[in-house]
């Protein structure tokens, strides 16, 4: 069985157990996150080692790991390249190379306080280079089902409630 049929396989046998069983349909995902040192820290997923978060020495971090914001790029674009294989897969369609290359224009005046400039991304874009011997119509059609269906373009594309809480020394002082 090939690399592409053993994929299929399980993402079908997934999906027909969601079909059948309709509450297993709801994941949930954690991560926690600790300060290091300084804008420094370490990301927990899992079972997985950390991965470390810092910002570049221009905005006062050691350079030690990606910022927040990069993170961000590279979730959209592993999102992709996920969906790529696993909707390839069902789809019959072989790929040589998927390579999705982000960027984000951000005006850090923003996250500083300075009102009407937002503290986020103002634009996202990206390219998505695919090597494949499919014809175009398929390469096509797996592209417009990937954007369709990228649960990480999803998220940033509309709004989603996002709300907090924040304790000092165990109690809760306030709720964003």
């Amino acid at each position: 069985m090939t690399a592409n049929a053993a994929l299929a396989t399980t993402i079908q046998a997934a999906v027909d157990h969601v079909k059948q069983n309709p509450s297993a349909a709801m994941a949930t995902f954690k991560a926690k996150v600790l300060q290091d040192k300084g804008v420094q820290c370490s990301a927990f997923v899992r079972k997985h080692p950390a991965i470390i978060v810092d910002e570049p020495a221009s905005l006062g971090g050691n350079d030690a790991g990606p910022s927040p914001v990069e993170f961000l790029l590279v979730s959209l674009g592993a999102c992709q390249e996920i969906l790529y294989q696993i909707t390839a897969s069902m789809m019959g369609i072989e790929l040589d190379s998927v390579t999705v290359y982000l960027k984000g224009n951000l005006d850090v005046r923003g996250f500083m306080g300075e009102e009407g400039i937002p503290p986020g991304y103002q634009q996202i874009t990206f390219e998505t280079r695919i090597e494949s011997q499919a014809d175009a119509k398929a390469i096509e059609a797996l592209v417009h089902t990937v954007e369709a269906n990228c649960p990480t373009m999803d998220t940033i594309r509309r709004p989603v409630d996002v709300h907090g809480k924040a304790f000092l020394n165990g109690e809760p002082i306030a709720t964003v």
